[in-house]
């Protein structure tokens, strides 16, 4: 998989550049101290992957992320937190705080590995072919693979997609997450953010910021966080 890093600090562009080297499972293609520059790289450069730092001059990593083109992953690199929420609003892979740690940047980049493995598996003829009150069937590769309701932990939406993740595997299909929600049980999947609904029996732990489930952390949004709140804990809790 190959990469460019964008960020206005030389400093922290050297840093990103270190990190990425020591986990080898990427290419950097170019380093960008701006978003223009950047985006004409990408006019003629396939990139899978794009490090995107978010508090930049000209244009903001987030303006960058919603005119990017093609399939271009992103994962922010950024010292501010309060834009997580907006981030994973733009299909964003993960989102890194400065500073960033070896360990997490790995994490983020197997993330970003998977899907661009699921990616490649000529998905767009995944689809959905029926459902039932206790499961669905998903057509892929010539098959039918039946996915019960019981076994799904939670669907994220990526772009023109939605990765299925069950207790044994990771379905990908192009869907809308809006779509798949309505097809499957309202009184087990709750909607926690623009990117993810999550079967609630499989919740470990939460807080006012992230839910979770296993390993995985999965934002919490403002705008479904009271929903939330009062669906999961019959209203005993409070959001703040």
């Amino acid at each position: 998989m190959n990469c460019i890093i964008v960020d206005d600090e030389p400093l922290a562009r050297a840093e990103m550049r270190s990190l990425i080297n020591e986990t080898s499972k990427t290419e950097i293609l170019g380093e960008f101290s701006n978003a223009p520059s950047a985006l004409d790289f990408l006019k003629t450069n396939d990139v899978d992957l794009i490090f995107l730092d978010i508090e930049m001059p000209m244009v903001t990593g987030l303006e960058f992320a919603e005119m990017l083109p093609g399939q271009s992953l992103i994962i922010f690199t950024t010292a501010y937190a309060q834009y997580a929420l907006k981030s994973y609003e733009l299909d964003a892979i993960d989102y890194l705080l400065k500073p960033i740690e070896k360990q997490r940047l790995e994490k983020a980049v197997n993330k970003a590995l998977l899907y661009k493995e699921l990616l490649s598996k000529d998905t767009v003829k995944n689809t959905i072919e029926s459902n039932t009150k206790d499961f669905l069937f998903i057509k892929a590769d010539r098959r039918y693979y039946k996915i019960n309701f019981t076994d799904i932990k939670f669907i994220e939406g990526l772009k023109d997609y939605v990765v299925i993740y069950t207790q044994h595997q990771k379905l990908i299909t192009a869907m809308n997450l809006k779509t798949i929600h309505q097809k499957i049980p309202s009184d087990s999947f709750v909607r926690v953010s623009k990117s993810y609904v999550v079967n609630i029996d499989y919740i470990d732990s939460f807080d006012n910021h992230n839910i979770y489930i296993n390993d995985s952390e999965i934002p919490l949004g403002e705008v479904y966080k009271t929903a939330f709140f009062v669906r999961y804990s019959g209203g005993s809790l409070n959001p703040e």
